[in-house]
């Protein structure tokens, strides 16, 4: 009977005077392998182990061919496994991107060693997605690194019944060797004869399409040098010990470079722009890819603009992704198969979201949900895929998982029942948004007592960070009231955003809102509300269009409306606003007519007894003088103003008024900068700094540092200007003023240690 390896080991080891401790030392195999081995523990250690001990041993060619022999002839025969059991499928030679997840499932497979823990990693995401052709490319990318064997199981996890763990053992052992009449009956015992084989097997078990935690863990080795590498649609987070390797969508350049290699260049390269947007129609997901790829493989007189215009069609574009038995509707039906039920009503009514994110309010709102059922269903379609989660609290579709949960609204739901969900969506956003907005009007501030709507907003902090993130969509709902003439509320929505627009001034959207609700104050027949309404329209075109010559019209519109109903304080608003207009355009002529317009708000607002307004239309007379470049006389103006506002008896809203009074001192200093006079200009730039703070517009604190940092300059005081400059720009960033930034950026580049008083102007 030929000797053991572990008898053959130990009597090696004996002639070589060494004991277990110097020959792990001398070799990198652990005490405790060593000792299994020569126990009989561990019968057939792997070709690596067998060589680092021979070479520990100094054996000669003869012995270590004998202790190499030993070795294999104490592995499991192989004889008992079916041909082919457990093969990885045949991989796709067109395989494109995943060069990081494959760069690192690399690094992990270099980690494994016999007495090391096993090394596992869990592939997760979408259908779709690509997660078995990496985990196949993986099997041909590893090969050299696991010379034992590499090993595929489907675990079928989106059928109705997945494939369960003792039988997944069962075909494990039988493609590790181990015949069906040796694979124990008690599958803890399965499970256990499946770590000893892996932890001597320097192997890659592939487990794809994992339903849950529960199913795979029997399947996972402990430790050994084999890898196992999991594939689900869910993320598995309770498995313990796992590399996480999520799957994102493909680039747009690793898309179009997908579609090139199945079609072929030629055809490609001879339509690039039609290759470009199919990648986009498809969402940038690999399996809609390869369908749109096979499809215009299957049919040569295409081209991928005609396979595109195929695809514009947003109703019948997930059905059209289908090729033989590959289809996108399919691929995502299988996930949603899996949901219950409130998850899949949640899921079908998201499709009525018209913001490309939403939060557990909205769900809970569309869904008829509670905020926590809601979070968990929520929840439930991350785990399957179906949604993403860019940060928390925060949801988003897929653009064909989107179309496909509009298919199932439409097929699953009654007309009557989506009209229902819209409404009751619309109506929460707006009201939401109402109060939001009237956060930051003077005569509201925060929500009446007891109020509650699934949102906290209780400061305006809160407030305007909801109006931000839902702002896609409290506007969409706002269209949709504008459509079926809901015209007092367009108003009411829009009002409560007239002080909040200044503070997101570069939303972009604010145009629209005021075009909307001029239009339902126009359709009520109020002719002072649409003046006022046209006001608001004034600014949004000077101030966040640069429209000036429309901003000018809108306002003088208004001015005639206010006049034919006798509203004195909305003329002094249309003279203003046009004032501002006016200032777009910077030539004289339409300076001194601004100029004239604002003594003449002036006025009005003194005979409407509107103190807000006052301070406005004077602040716009000191502006005119300056622009003018009658200094000494804005210079003047200023002071009387400031002394003014300054007053007890002024009156108007505290918050409104600092603003007002650090606008005056921001005209004052602009006058002394002009001037020359740096140390008093800087001085008032920093006191304007500190009343414009309590009520901060990103804008006007962010020009006001800048007229700071020029002044800072020519006092020669660069570090406290570069300081200055810095915050500016950050300002202008955070409001998407790319244009101002870059001015400042430019003017921080100039700076100098060298820099001496008088250098710039």
């Amino acid at each position: 009977m030929a000797e053991s390896f572990g008898t053959m080991l130990r009597s090696l080891r004996h002639a070589a005077g060494l004991t277990i401790e110097e020959l792990s030392h001398a070799s990198g195999v652990s005490v405790r392998a060593i000792g299994d081995m020569e126990r009989g523990a561990s019968r057939g250690p792997q070709r690596r182990t067998v060589e680092a001990l021979a070479e520990a041993l100094r054996l000669d060619e003869p012995r270590r061919t004998a202790l190499s022999d030993a070795a294999r002839a104490g592995r499991p025969r192989q004889e008992a496994a079916a041909p082919g059991a457990c093969e990885p499928p045949r991989g796709v030679g067109d395989f494109t991107g995943r060069e990081r997840e494959l760069d690192l499932l690399r690094d992990l497979a270099a980690r494994t060693a016999e007495d090391a823990p096993a090394v596992v990693a869990a592939v997760s995401g979408t259908a779709g997605i690509g997660k078995t052709a990496l985990a196949v490319r993986a099997a041909a990318h590893l090969a050299d690194l696991f010379p034992d064997g590499r090993f595929y199981l489907d675990l079928r996890g989106m059928d109705p019944v997945p494939l369960d763990p003792g039988t997944a053992l069962s075909r494990l052992l039988n493609a590790l060797g181990v015949a069906e009449r040796r694979i124990p009956a008690d599958e803890e015992d399965r499970a256990g004869h499946y770590r000893a084989l892996l932890r001597e097997r320097r192997c890659l078990v592939i487990l794809d399409n994992a339903a849950h935690e529960a199913q795979v863990r029997p399947l996972l080795p402990a430790e050994g040098p084999a890898m196992t590498l999991v594939t689900s649609r869910r993320p598995l987070a309770g498995l313990e010990g796992v590399h996480q390797l999520p799957l994102a969508h493909l680039a747009a350049g690793e898309s179009a470079a997908l579609l090139r290699a199945i079609v072929g260049a030629e055809r490609a390269e001879a339509d690039p722009d039609g290759v470009a947007l199919v990648a986009d129609l498809c969402g940038n997901l690999p399996l809609a890819l390869r369908i749109a790829g096979n499809r215009l493989q299957s049919r040569p007189g295409w081209t991928p603009g005609n396979l595109a215009a195929r695809l514009g069609d947003e109703g019948r574009r997930v059905e059209s992704l289908a090729a033989g038995d590959l289809s996108v509707a399919a691929a995502f039906a299988l996930s949603y198969r899996q949901l219950s039920a409130p998850a899949r009503r949640a899921f079908r009514r998201l499709a009525l979201a018209a913001a490309p994110d939403f939060g557990v309010p909205m769900t809970a709102v569309l869904a008829e949900l509670g905020p926590d059922d809601a979070e968990d269903a929520l929840e439930e379609l991350v785990d399957l895929g179906l949604l993403q989660s860019p940060y928390p609290g925060r949801y988003r579709f897929h653009d064909l998982v989107r179309l496909f949960a509009r298919a199932r609204l439409s097929e699953e739901e009654s007309m009557s029942a989506q009209r229902q969900a819209r409404r009751r969506m619309d109506d929460w956003l707006l009201e939401v948004a109402t109060v939001a907005g009237r956060w930051f009007e003077p005569d509201y501030g925060a929500p009446p007592p007891g109020w509650s709507s699934l949102v906290e907003l209780d400061s305006a902090r809160q407030a305007q960070e909801w109006l931000q993130a839902e702002g896609t969509a409290w506007l969409a709902a706002l269209r949709q009231a504008a459509r079926v003439g809901e015209h007092a509320r367009v108003v009411e929505v829009a009002e409560a955003m007239h002080w909040f627009s200044d503070l997101w001034m570069h939303w972009g959207h604010w145009p629209e809102v005021f075009e909307l609700s001029s239009a339902a104050a126009r359709a009520t027949g109020d002719r002072a509300q649409e003046a006022v309404h046209l006001n608001y329209l004034s600014w949004a075109r000077t101030y966040c269009q640069g429209r000036y010559a429309e901003g000018e019209r809108t306002a003088l519109r208004a001015l005639e409306l206010a006049r034919e109903v006798g509203d004195v304080r909305q003329q002094g608003w249309a003279l203003t606003y046009a004032t501002w207009a006016l200032w777009g355009r910077d030539d004289r002529p339409a300076l001194e007519t601004g100029l004239e317009h604002a003594r003449r708000a002036a006025e009005c607002f003194r005979l409407a007894g509107d103190p807000e307004g006052y301070a406005q239309a004077v602040l716009s007379v000191g502006n005119g003088l300056r622009r003018l470049g009658r200094i000494e006389e804005a210079v003047r103006h200023g002071l009387e103003v400031l002394e003014r506002l300054r007053d007890p008896a002024f009156g108007g809203t505290p918050v409104i008024v600092a603003h007002a009074v650090g606008a005056a001192l921001d005209l004052l200093s602009d006058g002394y900068f002009a001037l020359g006079r740096w140390q008093e200009a800087a001085d008032h730039y920093r006191e304007a700094l500190v009343e414009l703070r309590k009520r901060p517009i990103n804008r006007a604190t962010a020009h006001t540092l800048t007229n700071l940092g020029r002044a800072l300059v020519e006092l020669g005081r660069l570090e406290e200007a570069r300081e200055a400059f810095q915050e500016a720009q950050e300002l202008y960033e955070a409001s998407a003023d790319t244009v101002r930034a870059a001015r400042v950026a430019a003017e921080l580049a100039r700076l100098s240690p060298v820099a001496t008083p008088g250098a710039t102007g």
